[in-house]
């Protein structure tokens, strides 16, 4: 069904804080040598786990190695009705951490969903084929346990607010001097633009199914009508005056327009119908995803985008979370990320050959839980892992797992943020930075004016992020997150 002009122009065009000026993309010297650097030649997705993902239930220590991870683990998370501790044996092993030596596991959720094919061996399949990355213990200085200001600071990451860097997304800066007012280099699959693509240079589109992402005609309107419609958006968008808000207005309408013409036409993916038969929402967004991908290889018209963003919702586990119970809400919601990114990267080995390569997915949420299981669930916490998945990663466990002794949390019962000691805590700044330099091409200095580092008196210096990492290895072999 086709949508109404109003949700046309509010959710389903081109959004953009200012998406008006500059030169086009393909005419500005930079981007042209740019875009013919073959390690260019990739898309990045993120994926945000809306509420708070329970990170020590998503990769949890199988036993002690030369530490104690496994007997602190069990000493916050209890057994028996409501109990939320997953037993060893339910644990999907990937791999050791590198400073305690204890095996780790991921929640048994990710091996896809119970009984449905579609998807089947989960994030576990990825990582099996090389495919996942885990980065421990990722988190920010001075967090915050408030979902809207802890998602601003990851999206930003700017957690301090820093007038240069307020106002936009940490990829957004990234794309905002590259592409011009009319170029759409992103894609929020949703109804709006999310906070990490936000700028005020260049168009992001926001649109929920392509099927719908089309000009708001009435289905009922005869060629004719349609013709004159459009002809008559188009004449209003054109009669603007230059170098006001209604030049502004036009530009973004004929854009929209533009875009929505060329985004709605694109086929379906080889694996469409694979979508259906897992019937997870994530899945769906990920398939247009994919369509759009699809589109860019097969040189759509109009059609560019690389960078990408989807949400899973529901990850605020407060109660009703329970560990390895298929029907509770964690297992649930890790079976749909896990099947999804399965089915998502299958259907791009089917859409070409090394697609799946070209393609790397981040996956973050706005904080972890504690580490102490409520009745049964979980409240606000600080650090927890982050994933890479994709062919160019090189899979394994990067950095720390937190320090979940009761010793060392906090007075909130968090585990604490630090930047030095055996438990060093990994700056979500250094991932990103990693992924701009090693996946995106960006140089170091590139990179630095990106991302602010801290300078906070009223904080240790341990608490603040002053030594940028952005070239992340695991510590045991020293292997860089990135292939190339």
């Amino acid at each position: 069904m086709a949508i109404t002009r109003r949700r046309f122009l509010s959710r389903g065009a081109l959004a953009s804080a200012g998406a008006l000026l500059g030169p086009g993309l393909f005419g500005h010297p930079f981007v042209r040598d740019a875009l013919a650097t073959p390690g260019l030649d990739r898309y990045l997705v993120v994926l945000f786990l809306d509420g708070g993902n329970d990170g020590l239930n998503t990769v949890s220590p199988i036993d002690d190695g030369g530490g104690s991870l496994r007997f602190d683990y069990e000493r916050a998370r209890l057994t028996g009705p409501g109990g939320l501790r997953l037993a060893p044996d339910a644990l999907l092993p990937i791999g050791v951490d590198p400073n305690t030596g204890a095996a780790l596991g991921l929640h048994p959720g990710f091996a896809g969903v119970p009984g449905v094919a579609a998807g089947a061996g989960g994030l576990q399949a990825l990582h099996q084929a090389g495919r996942l990355a885990v980065v421990q213990g990722v988190g920010l200085p001075s967090y915050s346990l408030s979902h809207a200001e802890a998602f601003s600071m990851w999206a930003s990451a700017n957690p301090f607010g820093i007038g240069a860097y307020t106002g936009g997304g940490w990829l957004g800066r990234h794309l905002a001097p590259l592409y011009g007012a009319t170029e759409a280099p992103g894609v929020c699959i949703g109804g709006s633009v999310a906070g990490e693509l936000q700028q005020p240079a260049t168009g992001i589109l926001a649109f929920e199914r392509l099927d719908d992402f089309d000009f708001p005609y009435d289905p009922a309107d005869d060629p004719a009508d349609v013709a004159a419609k459009r002809a008559a958006f188009v004449a209003s968008c054109q009669q603007h005056v230059t170098g006001t808000l209604y030049d502004a207005i036009g530009t973004t309408g004929l854009s929209a327009l533009q875009s929505s013409e060329s985004y709605h036409q694109l086929g379906r993916t080889p694996l469409h119908s694979v979508y259906s038969e897992l019937d997870r929402g994530l899945g769906y967004d990920l398939r247009e995803v994919a369509r759009v991908i699809q589109g860019v290889e097969a040189g759509a018209p109009n059609v560019a985008a690389r960078y990408f963003r989807v949400r899973n919702g529901g990850y605020d586990t407060h109660s009703d979370q329970r560990g390895a119970d298929p029907d509770g809400q964690h297992f649930s919601l890790h079976a749909e990320v896990g099947a999804s990114l399965k089915v998502f990267f299958d259907d791009l080995e089917e859409i070409g050959a090394g697609l799946a390569d070209k393609v790397a997915v981040l996956v973050w949420s706005e904080f972890s839980r504690r580490p102490m299981q409520n009745d049964n669930g979980t409240d606000h916490g600080s650090q927890g892992p982050v994933f890479l998945v994709g062919g160019g990663v090189n899979g394994g466990i990067y950095g720390n797992h937190p320090n979940v002794a009761e010793s060392a949390w906090d007075d909130s019962g968090n585990t604490v943020y630090r930047q030095s000691g055996a438990f060093r805590s990994t700056d979500v700044r250094d991932v990103y930075g990693t992924v701009l330099r090693h996946w995106l091409g960006l140089s170091n200095a590139q990179v630095q004016s990106l991302l602010p580092v801290d300078s906070v008196a009223s904080l240790p210096v341990d608490e603040q992020w002053q030594s940028p990492n952005f070239d992340l290895v695991r510590p045991v072999g020293g292997v860089p997150l990135f292939k190339t």
